[in-house]
């Protein structure tokens, strides 16, 4: 294949140059496979101009450290057996390898020889390799292994702003530059397209691009030295990065160092609505966002989440089936972001609750929305295990740089420390602890790139901080959750007020890559649910534990009381395993009920009249958690009896049947009409999880004073706003 054809700018494609030409034959790696990061996959080796596998007989992390040193990258993560990136086809090129990790190339290791194997496509070896490359590693175009064509030495792409944009965050105009064996070029217009500009905006976290100011740039470039690359791309817009694209015809720079009639090439990105620079004067006109028809859900950091869409005003999932980067890319574009880095299949994220509405999707990565993709409406055989997820690429907004950890046992771990402005210079300071819980926890460990919260700590003397950074810099911080940054949350802002200052009293977190998820089967408590009249001498326990109402401690013995009864099931659909904020030396010991409780208050059940005020309650003074029932396949680890340990597995559920103590409302003085059924879990937020959206639920209620009927039972987040039938009541949790 000639030099001007096209290549792979980042072409995974390495030749390996043997020491000596006539003994060592020349082969080619890359990485193949679907479903897959670039920076892993299926191991293939092209020999003789052919295209093969390697089995993963006697195969080593060394020699996976070879092949991916060989691809440009700093080393090897992992490695995979048993065809985990999909089976190949042609010839299974090489078996039993055998490496130390000091060769340069796979060549080198000792086999049984090319395309001698008794291996099966089965069998087929991947590696995952570490995802820094190697700085100034050379590729080569050897699609002929002609050893005397290009050597290419690219190594970081970049949006260099012009000195007016500087200060601006995010930046989302400037040129385009090409880092080459350590110095950055231009790279010429001449043969640049629109494609080329939504390639680069999507891999820095912007849906699209637009027009910018043409003559500044001319002006600019006339004055300043080109130092341009030497070679034009051609992208086909949907490329993740433009180190997938391909390279046209090389260019041939004139004497005077331009590029004939063109100029460095410039983009200008337009940011998503969540990172659009906000306007320092004026007001914004009032408007009314639509409906979305695509969101993100149980992802830790935003860009991320489970796919579901709205369908006949209901949300649903995505099944994986033929899931790619195409179809997670319209998505993100969709929603605000770039294009995506990963498309994630397996309920990585997490499982949905609720239909399934697409399969089989198939989009050109063109569309406007995931529902203008091809998809089949028959979601058969496709479970909530196969929901689909993306990871997009966000701007960088520069939030991960005012923000530390500090005394830590592990970079997941520490006292929050925030960078701030103070006498015209930036100072490293604490945050106060008051009021300080798993909400901003949150907060910190997104703006951290750390996941998701698992703790949140109002003492930290146990963590040595920074001594110099000790004062409280920060105060009053209450986050609603959503928040990108610490900063947006409400705070007191430049009057600090701290009762018991800074130091071992500052706020602390530690942060964890997973968590659980709880969700109510809102269709068993519809079916569950019925009055029973039981008298008080049955109730002693219930009474102990406040589970009657007020008035049931001046009846007698002799008198009755009326119970709303309903069972609750509770599943663990998230990532870990749902465990009580306390440990065993602090589990409360009842002695009616004969166990121990692990949490304080973890449900909250009320009935409200239809605007919202409450008229009635019930709660589970405490709660013993363990797994009643577990999927197909899952093992029960949490069982109450004898002391043990208490928890919900992730896959199983938490069943408290009509027929226990507190497993009711008291509505002995409630009149007959029509009312607002509200379960809530967890909701003094004891307990960090992936998504909180869904720990309400709430059902309509109509009791004629002998009978009750429960109807319209769903878990918030599950409907579409415009079919809310419980108007101006929110799903979100108001206990804060």
């Amino acid at each position: 294949m000639a030099v001007s054809s096209a290549l792979c700018i980042f072409s995974l494609l390495a030749l390996v140059q043997a020491q000596s030409e006539s003994q060592q034959p020349k082969i080619q790696l890359r990485l193949a496979g679907d479903k897959r990061k670039h920076y892993e996959g299926r191991l293939e080796v092209s020999y003789n101009n052919e295209w093969g596998t390697i089995c993963d007989d006697d195969f080593s992390i060394e020699a996976a450290h070879v092949a991916c040193r060989e691809l440009g990258f700093l080393g090897a993560v992992a490695w995979s057996p048993s065809a985990k990136f999909g089976q190949g086809e042609g010839r299974i090129w090489l078996d039993n390898v055998h490496c130390t990790g000091r060769e340069k190339s796979l060549a080198e290791c000792p086999s049984n020889g090319f395309g001698v194997s008794d291996c099966r496509h089965s069998e087929d070896v991947g590696v995952i390799c570490n995802q820094k490359r190697i700085p100034g590693h050379r590729f080569i175009n050897t699609m002929n292994n002609n050893v005397e064509t290009l050597e290419e030495r690219v190594e970081e792409i970049r949006i260099r702003p012009i000195s007016s944009h500087l200060k601006r965050i995010p930046v989302t105009e400037g040129y385009v530059e090409i880092k080459e064996r350590g110095k950055w070029r231009q790279i010429c217009d001449e043969a640049w397209t629109p494609l080329n500009n939504r390639v680069v905006c999507g891999m820095y976290g912007f849906p699209g691009d637009k027009n910018y100011n043409n003559k500044v740039y001319k002006s600019l470039s006339m004055r300043k030295k080109k130092n341009y690359w030497r070679f034009s791309v051609n992208c086909t817009g949907n490329e993740a990065h433009l180190s997938s694209c391909r390279l046209g015809k090389p260019l041939e720079p004139k004497r005077n160092g331009t590029c004939g009639r063109g100029l460095p090439v410039v983009v200008s990105c337009v940011p998503g609505r969540a990172f659009a620079p906000s306007s320092s004067t004026g007001f914004r006109k009032a408007y009314r966002p639509e409906q979305p028809l695509v969101r993100l859900r149980g992802g830790s950091n935003i860009g991320e989440g489970r796919v579901e869409v709205l369908k006949n005003g209901v949300w649903g999932t995505v099944c994986d089936d033929n899931w790619n980067l195409r179809a997670a890319t319209v998505v993100c574009r969709e929603l605000g972001f770039g294009s995506a880095k990963e498309a994630l299949t397996g309920a990585k994220l997490g499982q949905g609750m609720g239909p399934v509405h697409m399969n089989e999707v198939e989009c050109s990565g063109f569309e406007k929305s995931l529902t203008d993709c091809y998809f089949n409406n028959d979601a058969l055989g496709c479970s909530h295990e196969e929901d689909a997820a993306v990871r997009c690429n966000i701007p960088a907004m520069g939030f991960q740089k005012r923000i530390r950890l500090s005394g830590g046992r592990n970079p997941y771990e520490g006292r929050v420390e925030v960078l701030t402005e103070k006498n015209s210079s930036l100072v490293w300071g604490t945050v106060c602890s008051e009021n300080w819980g798993i909400v901003e926890a949150m907060v910190v460990c997104r703006q951290l790139g750390l996941g998701f919260a698992s703790h949140a700590f109002q003492e930290t003397w146990y963590w040595a901080g920074d001594a110099s950074a000790d004062n409280v810099v920060m105060s009053g911080v209450r986050c609603s959750g959503t928040e990108m940054s610490l900063p947006q949350c409400l705070h007191h802002g430049k009057h600090i007020s701290c009762p018991k200052g800074g130091g071992r009293f500052a706020a602390g977190v530690s942060c964890s890559d997973t968590a659980p998820d709880l969700v109510l089967n809102a269709q068993l408590v519809e079916q569950t649910t019925y009055l029973e009249d039981r008298p008080m001498y049955a109730l002693q326990c219930a009474l102990e534990e406040n589970c009657l109402s007020s008035t049931a401690k001046k009846n007698d013995h002799s008198s009755y009381r009326r119970l709303l009864r309903f069972s609750s099931q509770i599943h663990n659909v998230g990532q870990s395993d749902f465990r009580p904020k306390l440990g065993y030396h602090a589990w409360t010991w009842h002695e009616c009920h004969r166990h121990y409780h692990s949490i304080e208050v973890f449900t909250h059940y009320d009935l409200l009249s239809l605007n919202g005020t409450k008229v009635a309650e019930g709660h589970k003074a405490s709660f013993c958690l363990e797994d009643t029932q577990c999927d197909e396949g899952i093992q029960k680890r949490y069982v109450c009896a004898n002391f043990g340990e208490q928890g919900i597995t992730v896959g199983c559920w938490d069943t408290y049947r009509h027929d226990i103590d507190c497993q009711w409302i008291d509505i002995t003085d409630i009149k007959p009409g029509d009312y607002i059924f509200q379960v809530v879990l967890n909701p003094y937020y004891d307990v960090a999880e992936s998504d909180y959206t869904n720990n309400v639920m709430k059902c309509k209620c109509r009791y004629d004073g002998y009978r009750i009927w429960m109807y319209h039972c769903h878990t918030g987040g599950s409907r579409s706003s415009d079919m809310d039938e419980y108007p101006g009541m929110s799903n979100q949790l108001h206990f804060r």
